[in-house]
């Protein structure tokens, strides 16, 4: 099992969105800190970044992260909308 963390700034995005939505993305995240395998159709590593990011598509929402294998941790990055997340 892995230990979600979160950056201010994706705190921040989170809470911009819906609450229905956001009750779907907070599922989401504790399935991918339990077992990523179960997301693996909606996971897509990010190509162009130095780090090694991941985007998890949960509807027309997109929750970019980097994950820590060695410490066990997800470290969230950014949550928003797949038009405005990417810029």
């Amino acid at each position: 099992m892995h230990t979600l963390r979160f950056l201010g700034k994706a705190l921040q995005d989170l809470k911009k969105i819906d609450l229905p939505f956001q009750k779907i993305i907070k599922e989401k995240l504790l399935i991918l800190a339990e077992n990523p395998e179960n997301l693996k159709n909606n996971i897509v590593k990010l190509i162009g970044t130095k780090e090694d990011y991941y985007r998890l598509r949960v509807g027309s929402y997109r929750i970019i992260y980097e994950k820590q294998d060695k410490e066990l941790i997800i470290l969230i990055i950014r949550i928003g909308h797949r038009r405005e997340i990417y810029q």
